[in-house]
């Protein structure tokens, strides 16, 4: 049978991010993606120009009626916009799917700098939504929002990541592209230990939807059966191969080439 990944996530109008990102992230990697849509944005490679939220009861509605026909094999979430969405969530995985692995992008700002996350949500999803997570997948501001504190320096991830999976997911994968440096170092921590991932950098503004890409397609290996490790290093391949073929759209930051396992774009 085919994978199945459910993804919670917001709606990016501009397709290099969000819901349609994961779409397309994980339909190139064999699995079949279903939607639980939770927020439409007017975006493009410039930024985020609009947000309309979707009620709590129909992102409710939507997960149940997929978990309960299509299943899920794992479920990735991104844009949570607030306390009550993330909530909303996580009472349907543990009424639907209370078993199933789940990736958890904690979105918090767009790349162009907008706000995806109200302030006071950060306490809601670290101590509800955190601990569910199969794998969390924070960059660095996010990992700092979420332990409280400033990462000082590359030798600090260690530490900072820990101070992170004490919060209770079963692995954290903590993102070093914000760091500076030729190579980009990711940094997976599980009960067994760490493991780094390392890219050559590319010097590239074509990097909009990373986090969401890098999520969902961890999501994807997952579904497939993957452990962990080996769904984050399928993940790590795909992305940098999606970056170093982005095919240049916009006049912002543009999206990556997701469909680089399919065909050229």
């Amino acid at each position: 049978m085919v994978g199945r990944v459910l993804i919670v996530a917001g709606s990016d109008s501009g397709g290099g991010a969000g819901i349609q990102a994961d779409i397309k992230s994980v339909s190139a990697l064999g699995v079949f993606a279903s939607t639980a849509i939770t927020a439409l944005t007017a975006q493009n490679t410039q930024g985020v120009h609009g947000v309309m939220p979707v009620p709590v009861e129909f992102i409710d509605q939507q997960m149940n009626v997929v978990l309960s026909d299509i299943g899920a094999d794992c479920v990735k979430t991104g844009m949570l916009h607030d306390s009550a969405v993330i909530e909303t969530v996580v009472t349907a995985l543990e009424r639907d799917a209370a078993e199933t692995p789940v990736v958890v992008d904690p979105v918090m700002v767009a790349k162009g700098g907008a706000a995806l996350l109200q302030d006071e949500a950060v306490s809601t999803l670290r101590g509800r939504l955190v601990p569910r997570a199969t794998v969390l997948t924070p960059n660095v501001p996010e990992a700092e929002a979420l332990t409280g504190r400033e990462l000082q320096g590359e030798d600090d991830m260690e530490a900072m990541g820990r101070e992170l999976f004490d919060l209770g997911p079963k692995a954290v994968l903590l993102k070093g592209g914000h760091m500076e440096g030729p190579v980009v170092r990711d940094m997976l921590i599980t009960e067994s230990g760490i493991r780094y991932y390392e890219n050559p950098r590319i010097d590239t503004p074509h990097t909009h939807g990373t986090g969401c890409t890098l999520a969902s397609s961890t999501a994807a290996g997952i579904a497939k059966g993957l452990t962990i490790e080996e769904a984050v290093a399928q993940a790590e391949a795909y992305l940098h191969k999606a970056i170093a073929s982005a095919p240049g759209l916009g006049s912002g930051h543009g999206p990556v080439n997701h469909l680089h396992t399919v065909q050229p774009i």
